[in-house]
């Protein structure tokens, strides 16, 4: 840590800031674990460049690295994401996940636990980089009566603030899947509307989306964008079944009845839930298993949240990419000027939408 002052400073303030702002020995611990796992990540980076050329490094990890640098010259040079300096490192975690993000709901509430934070604002979530961290976290909260879920993340945007490395947790996924993941991060340093996960997620899925087509397009690359569309529509398609049984869980919560009586029609609704995805996965859905694992666990309030943040407004922000006849810096400005509305009012713009 000693190597690295400056940052360690930075870190030290922002767990000193947050402390005084929120407040809480749980508040104290995460900004302490949450500078820590950062620097460890500082620690431990290596150079793409040094990487590339030492000859000792696995053949297959120097074409991935590669490969990810001419991904990263076309997200600046086509589709004018930022050049920010991200990506220019290597780090192996040693680890599948790189960070764990521990979801809270009240056992009968559909809102969504929040903590707020600098910068970012408020998020339903909080990362943690140790995994039983997020266990030991995640029980006081169980304990508590609250629904809980952890769910493991492959890779995070620090929206500019560090410059953030290539992971061993994605570095060898396909060359369309690379370019994705890239593209979605990158774009997060582009626009982001402070404490609104559902408008961030989506417009970076929609841009992810638009450059990866683009990237195959002009690599040679098999890409049926037809086939995008139906994955995306499907995942939209399954948002909204999701979102209709909390929309049912939510009007059970409203009726206030005995806790007990609540408790078993709230297992009902979610055994329905988990019967109409069975149905539609004989049907329409037969050849998108994308969920089946997700379905096939613990569902609770806090699990079913999750799920819209990353196809919410993946539609209406695809029309608006349509209409700007695939402009990208003409959507980008249309972006940042929802970005900048509140909460209210943008939420009203992208259901006109």
């Amino acid at each position: 840590m000693d190597q690295h002052p400056n940052i360690k400073r930075g870190l030290c303030a922002l767990v000193l800031l947050s402390t005084f702002s929120l407040g809480g020995c749980e508040t104290l611990s995460y900004y302490w674990q949450a500078a820590n796992g950062q620097l460890e990540l500082k620690r431990d980076q290596q150079e793409v460049s040094t990487l590339i050329e030492d000859p000792e490094t696995d053949p297959a990890l120097k074409q991935q690295l590669s490969r990810a640098q001419e991904i990263l010259a076309f997200a600046y040079n086509e589709l004018h994401l930022p050049n920010g300096e991200s990506y220019q490192t290597y780090v192996d975690t040693g680890r599948p996940y790189v960070v764990w993000n521990l979801f809270v709901a009240d056992e009968f509430s559909t809102q969504a636990y929040q903590w707020c934070y600098p910068i970012v604002g408020c998020l339903n979530y909080r990362g943690y980089f140790d995994r039983e961290n997020a266990e030991t976290v995640r029980k006081s909260y169980q304990q508590k009566g609250f629904d809980t879920w952890i769910g493991g993340v492959r890779a995070y945007s620090t929206l500019g603030w560090f410059k953030d490395p290539l992971l061993n947790t994605f570095i060898n996924d396909s060359e369309l899947q690379l370019a994705e993941l890239i593209f979605h991060e990158l774009s997060h340093q582009l626009v982001f509307a402070e404490g609104d996960t559902d408008f961030n997620e989506s417009l970076a899925t929609v841009i992810a989306h638009h450059g990866t087509q683009l990237w195959a397009e002009q690599h040679s690359i098999s890409y049926d964008p037809a086939h995008t569309r139906r994955q995306l529509q499907r995942r939209s398609e399954f948002a909204s079944l999701v979102n209709r049984y909390r929309n049912k869980l939510a009007g059970l919560y409203k009726t206030k009845e005995d806790p007990a009586e609540m408790r078993l029609k709230k297992g009902r609704i979610l055994d329905n839930l988990r019967l109409e995805y069975a149905e539609k996965r004989r049907g329409e859905w037969l050849n998108f298993d994308l969920f089946d694992q997700w379905i096939a666990g613990t569902l609770n309030n806090a699990k079913l949240n999750t799920v819209a943040s990353y196809y919410r407004w993946v539609e209406p922000l695809n029309s608006m990419l349509q209409h700007a006849n695939y402009n990208l810096p003409v959507f980008y400005q249309k972006l940042e000027q929802l970005a900048d509305l509140k909460p209210d009012q943008r939420l009203q713009a992208l259901e006109k939408l």
